[in-house]
């Protein structure tokens, strides 16, 4: 019997405007978000963040953004 597990895929528009910024929200977000990829599009115009995995939680996306001083907003 084979076992499929279904990825989430969550698309959040984001202010962040430098790779450093970047590189620590992605890091405090994968111990947060564990067996996940995640990556930005900073060249993109809203600044796309890309989740991909199991049981993410929004709201704790946008609250890490919130306390580090940026803003996202998921996109649906």
């Amino acid at each position: 019997m084979e076992t499929t597990i279904n990825l989430t895929v969550e698309v959040f528009k984001t202010d962040v405007e430098d790779l450093a910024g970047a590189a620590m929200l992605v890091g405090l977000l994968q111990k947060l978000i564990t067996n996940s990829r995640i990556n930005f599009d900073l060249e993109d115009c809203d600044k796309i963040l890309r989740i991909e995995g199991l049981d993410i939680s929004t709201q704790l996306v946008t609250g890490i953004f919130e306390d580090h001083g940026y803003l996202c907003q998921l996109l649906e």
